[in-house]
């Protein structure tokens, strides 16, 4: 049957590539059509498709909802992560590793107060990896991001634009190329995080929103920090009409934000102390954070 296959093949091009014929069948196959076949694929990661030269891949984390991006360059391999978590990267190193990525960058959105992020754990794997945070976000990281500026990575490149609000040190990444931005949690899926911790502030959020997002095309895709819904990406364009906050006036919005009462942060007082030294604890800090998380579960 397969020589069957390949013979046609060969009828159609005849010049064909076995290793073109590889991709399309997924086995292994030899011009001379032996008897033994391979059900691996041999693409070779240069071959790996991708989006215009970009390597784009969106990951999640159950526990906290939080999607983590994967991004590369198709020609060179540089890669980053935006948001890991650290439950996740052992998935996140093999994920990596199996599409022959070299990880440079492991970068914050923000100091994160519903998880550890995993960048404290990347750099213990790969001790060339940089970790990435704003400048304002008062946490340790090897990079120190102010607005404005480029986070490169191969071909590609990513505009640094701050976004406090949600807390004072948020940072959103903008791929002009590719028309698609990594908002964090100051702006999400028909919502945006919460303003009542960690220098939180609902006037500046919404400023930011409406001055370094929503002054995007309209047509650019946005990727949140997290969803809760079971949604993956909005746009520019949709935000703008459809979010039932940040469609109210500034005044209804600082309004709504400030009489939301919500409950405290479950992991909070594990999370930030940790997080302000890119996702790594002392001995002390450890046992006392994982008394608490003892009394959570």
């Amino acid at each position: 049957m397969l020589r069957q296959v390949v013979r046609n093949v060969e009828r159609i091009l005849p010049s064909w590539n076995p290793e073109v014929a590889t991709s399309i069948f997924g086995v292994n196959i030899s011009r001379s059509c032996g008897t033994t076949y391979s059900r691996r694929y041999s693409m070779k990661p240069k071959e790996m498709p991708s989006d215009n030269g970009l390597l784009f891949r969106q990951l999640f984390h159950e526990g906290t909802y939080t999607y983590t991006y994967l991004l590369a360059c198709s020609k060179t391999r540089d890669a980053i992560l935006i948001d890991p978590v650290d439950d996740m990267v052992d998935r996140d190193l093999k994920y990596a590793d199996e599409l022959g990525l070299n990880l440079i960058y492991g970068i914050n959105t923000h100091v994160h107060a519903d998880h550890v992020t995993g960048t404290g754990k990347l750099k213990e794997a790969l001790p060339n990896l940089k970790s990435v945070i704003s400048a304002k976000s008062g946490a340790s990281a090897d990079k120190c991001l102010e607005n404005g500026n480029i986070i490169t990575f191969g071909t590609e490149y990513l505009e640094c634009r701050e976004t406090p609000g949600h807390t004072g040190g948020c940072m959103t990444y903008v791929s002009h190329d590719h028309r698609m931005a990594f908002t964090g949690d100051a702006l999400l899926i028909r919502g945006c995080g919460r303003t009542d911790f960690q220098q939180g502030n609902p006037s500046q959020l919404f400023d930011s929103v409406h001055k370094q997002i929503f002054s995007l095309p309209d047509n650019y895709r946005l990727y949140p920090g997290h969803d809760y819904k079971g949604f993956t990406v909005t746009s520019v364009g949709e935000e703008k009409t459809l979010n039932p906050r940040l469609t109210l006036s500034k005044e209804k919005f600082i309004e709504f934000m400030r009489e939301l009462n919500l409950a405290y942060p479950r992991l909070i007082d594990v999370s930030v102390p940790a997080n302000l030294k890119c996702g790594t604890l002392s001995k002390a800090a450890h046992d006392g954070s994982q008394q608490i998380l003892d009394k959570l579960h």
